[in-house]
């Protein structure tokens, strides 16, 4: 991913405080807040989260990648496969990216390669990503990524507005074709 690594998080990450502040931070912006369950008000928060996510892998129930700057190391978001059903190789995705990551498709680059793993690695079938129809930014990274749209699932998820939201729901299956290379144009 050339200026990105998607890297597994580690029990290390616990005792970071670089990254315990991170996560702090990335549970403070807004569109974060709204768009995803990430709740992290303090570093003993962002511990407790992160160990969820490490148990949640050992478990096979979901794999959480850091998304981090390759150069030094910095936070610049997560993306996830949860399974949904293993055995059937169903899967979702979700993905948040602090701002500093933004527009500079960043998240595609992430939501792409954790595809491609979960494909090639995890034998997963079909992975979905569903989000709020009112987030935009998702929407194109679901596009961008090679998910096609499916449908609008009708108030499914409650968001960080405490309101049920629609989403708009895309997938892909192992057997569809890689999605374009990225050009220029519209980020992420």
């Amino acid at each position: 991913m050339g200026d990105v690594l998607l890297r597994p998080w580690d029990r290390q990450d616990i005792e970071r405080d670089v990254v315990l502040d991170g996560l702090v931070a990335a549970a403070a912006d807004p569109l974060i807040a709204l768009w995803s369950p990430l709740k992290a008000g303090d570093r003993a928060e962002a511990a407790s989260w992160l160990k969820h996510r490490l148990d949640a892998w050992e478990r096979g129930s979901v794999a959480s990648f850091a998304v981090v700057d390759a150069a030094d190391g910095t936070l610049l978001g997560n993306v996830a496969v949860r399974w949904v059903d293993r055995a059937d190789g169903l899967a979702m995705t979700g993905y948040w990216m602090l701002p500093e990551a933004r527009g500079r498709n960043v998240a595609t680059r992430a939501a792409r390669a954790v595809t491609r793993w979960a494909f090639r690695t995890a034998d997963a079938r079909r992975i979905e990503i569903a989000h709020a129809t009112g987030n935009e930014g998702s929407c194109r990274v679901a596009h961008r990524s090679g998910y096609l749209p499916e449908g609008i699932l009708r108030e499914s998820f409650r968001f960080g507005d405490g309101r049920y939201h629609d989403e708009h729901l895309h997938a892909r299956l192992a057997t569809d074709p890689e999605p374009p290379e990225l050009a220029d144009g519209p980020r992420d």
